[in-house]
């Protein structure tokens, strides 16, 4: 008997890079992309986008350990790009965040992020 993917439950945690389904708000499609998990809420997960570009705004965290991170390419955690995402549009999981770049995010995350209403 050969299990599938779908078989098992998987463990989602925050501090973890995946590679999610990310769908397109018109729902026609979904483009796979690297994320980090934020914080896990139930059956969904808060995460941050990962790209491969430079930093644009405060909130834009180049990570320094990205290599030791499990990630492929120098990449920059964007926190003003939040998403809440099914468990099951996680399909692989990349790596987890390394000590160093959780302080910075967290620094960003707390001088930069406010809510505004």
């Amino acid at each position: 008997m050969h299990l599938k993917m779908k078989d098992f439950m998987t463990t989602i945690r925050g501090g973890e890079f995946w590679i999610a389904e990310i769908p397109y708000t018109s729902g026609a499609d979904a483009k796979k992309r690297p994320v980090l998990v934020l914080w896990v809420d139930g059956q969904d997960a808060v995460v941050a986008v990962v790209t491969s570009a430079q930093p644009r705004t405060v909130t834009d965290v180049l990570l320094n350990q990205w290599l030791e991170s499990g990630l492929k390419v120098a990449s920059t955690v964007r926190l003003s790009r939040l998403d809440c995402l099914e468990n099951s549009l996680f399909r692989k999981k990349v790596g987890h965040l390394s000590e160093v770049d959780a302080v910075e995010l967290k620094k960003v995350w707390q001088e930069s992020i406010n809510l505004q209403f």
